[in-house]
């Protein structure tokens, strides 16, 4: 019986599946099961290399496209492992990421969440740079990328992924999720995980009104993490975000190297 399931969503992407999947099985922590999910792809080349799909710990799932959080969600209500990483075909994970984030996570019953420092391949290199964790941080914006681990439990208990949040904040909206039923968050202090950056993302693109709609839907789904503060910060989020989408502010953050 696995003991970490790793769910990994693709559409149209599997020129980078193998990376993927092969810095899994690199990991030093065996018990582990990998749910390929296809979610519905149409490019010829993924569709063609999905049939042939052939490696150790890995099953195949194939459904009609349902987006990132629909693939996340079939694959964790497959999955048999008693805790869950979700990984974009295009990423990968570093060899002792698993074995340190599940020792954390069972030497803690509180701890609901648990990831590490990341960096950046692809069309951008380096540090990753992410702001220490703490509950107030998490209520500006999501601070945890899609990878981190967590109890298979806990997305029962929250009902899963949001599926009609498609714009990359459903990531956001689980761990408040999870924040809500009491747990902690951790960041490890190595590296474990390795994020491609492509020319595009889901968030990129996105207009700061489209920016503050979704985060005042946050403080609306989340009101028992926000709470009293919810109601000051969705005052002030309009300056946050006509400052988030200004000349200055992305010079200072590219040169944070954010």
């Amino acid at each position: 019986m696995p003991l970490v399931s790793i769910i990994i969503p693709c559409y149209n992407q599997g020129q980078y599946l193998a990376e993927s999947i092969g810095s899994v099985l690199a990991s030093d922590f065996d018990a582990l099961e990998i749910i390929v999910v296809d979610d519905g792809s149409t490019d010829p080349a993924t569709i063609n290399l999905l049939e042939q799909l052939n490696y150790p710990k890995t099953k195949l799932i194939r459904q009609e496209n349902r987006g990132l959080a629909g693939a996340r969600n079939r694959g964790i209500a497959e999955a048999q492992g008693v805790y869950i990483l979700p990984l974009d075909a295009d990423d990968r994970i570093g060899p002792s990421y698993l074995s340190q984030a599940v020792a954390a996570l069972e030497a803690d019953p509180n701890l609901g969440l648990v990831y590490c420092r990341a960096e950046k391949f692809g069309a951008e290199q380096g540090p990753w740079r992410l702001a220490p964790f703490s509950r107030w941080r998490m209520g500006l914006g999501n601070i945890i990328f899609c990878s981190a681990v967590y109890r298979r439990a806990d997305w029962d208990a929250v009902g899963g992924y949001d599926e009609t949040l498609r714009r990359g904040w459903e990531d956001w909206d689980f761990w408040l999720a999870l924040l809500e039923l009491g747990r902690g968050g951790q960041c490890l202090p190595q590296v474990g995980f390795y994020y491609r950056k492509n020319a595009g993302s889901m968030a990129a693109g996105m207009t700061a009104a489209e920016k503050l709609e979704l985060h005042r839907r946050m403080i609306v789904a989340h009101g028992h993490f926000f709470g009293g503060w919810g109601l000051v910060l969705g005052r002030l989020l309009p300056i946050y975000y006509r400052l988030a989408d200004s000349g200055l502010y992305r010079t200072i953050k590219k040169g944070l190297g954010r």
